[in-house]
């Protein structure tokens, strides 16, 4: 178990003497975050491995729907877990991606450095990353005009014209996080709005607007950037152009997976498959927030699937403890 002892040593100094922990989480955002406080609270040695602290809570802006907190954003709910987790003393090992996850016995889990640790249990919270149009020109202008982080870049478009491709929570906030910069919004969607309404109604207020539904985007062009889109207006049938300084593609996340391709069962959309405890289909591992085929991507959700997977690990660690 933990000893608590190492609280004041570095982390990079536990991380130098200690190699193996009961319970090791894999993603730094809301469910790994909350899943390793619940973990040390229950008395169990762990060990987070990210990249980075906060995963998705870095492309939203605004967050006013996480109970007890009225108003604060993605990044400052961020640090607040990150703070809380310190000070329990949770040794967090970021700059390094895990390249691979085994389980011979217990998992090992390698880092791109290549140094190897091994947990009892693990808990895989990796989140998702941007999905793309996968239209032509695409590729071609990211970074170029094309961006899928509105509250990263919308800085870089003051007094332009930007579309927002996207109908749903994410592509309204993005047109709200905007309305500060931009001179200029077009929203492009093929289908009819998905948001809540609470957003929507925000956008009285936002000057210069344009909604274009049932109209799907069939290339982005440019020269050096981005200028524009070629889109089709799925009710009438006819394409036509419209011209832009940029784009904010803004139409879910795909889940990052693919570290457990043939580890566990997924769904079509490579989503892992869990139970009420987060089990996966394999012993010992847990998996929660949007790598998961849960439904509703939200911060609170996932920050409780974490908490549920590290009470379960506990439960399963009172029985198999080595």
């Amino acid at each position: 178990m933990f000893d608590f002892a190492v609280e004041s040593q570095s982390e990079q100094s536990i991380f130098d003497q200690q190699k193996h922990f009961d319970f090791a989480v894999i993603g730094g955002g809301p469910a790994g975050m909350n899943a390793a406080l619940y973990a040390i609270r229950k008395g169990l040695s762990v060990a987070v491995f990210s990249l980075e602290i906060g995963g998705q809570l870095h492309n939203t802006s605004e967050v006013d729907n996480y109970i007890g907190i009225e108003h604060t954003t993605g990044g400052q709910l961020s640090e607040s877990f990150h703070h809380h987790v310190l000070e329990l003393g949770v040794p967090i090992k970021t700059g390094h991606m895990v390249t691979k996850l085994e389980k011979p016995d217990d998992f090992h889990i390698t880092l791109d450095n290549g140094d190897v640790y091994t947990a009892q249990t693990v808990l895989y919270a990796t989140g998702g990353a941007p999905r793309k149009l996968g239209v032509k020109g695409e590729d071609e202008f990211a970074n170029k005009g094309v961006s899928y982080c509105t509250t990263c870049d919308a800085p870089f478009f003051k007094n332009e014209h930007v579309i927002v491709a996207g109908g749903g929570n994410s592509a309204a906030e993005s047109v709200v996080d905007l309305a500060a910069w931009a001179s200029k919004i077009t929203v492009v969607h093929r289908s009819q709005w998905r948001a809540d309404q609470i957003i929507l109604d925000q956008f009285k207020d936002i000057n210069d607007l344009t909604i274009h539904l049932e109209t799907q985007i069939l290339e982005i062009f440019g020269d050096t950037k981005m200028r524009g889109v070629r889109v089709l207006d799925k009710t009438t049938q006819e394409e036509r152009v419209i011209e832009a300084d940029g784009m904010f593609v803004e139409i879910g996340n795909i889940p990052k997976s693919k570290l457990l391709d043939g580890l566990v069962e997924m769904n079509e959309q490579h989503e892992i498959i869990v139970n009420r405890d987060q089990e996966t289909s394999l012993e010992g591992l847990y998996a929660a927030g949007d790598v998961t085929t849960q439904p509703y991507k939200q911060i609170i959700i996932s920050a409780a699937e974490g908490a549920v997977a590290a009470l379960a690990a506990t439960q399963y660690l009172m029985h198999h403890k080595k």
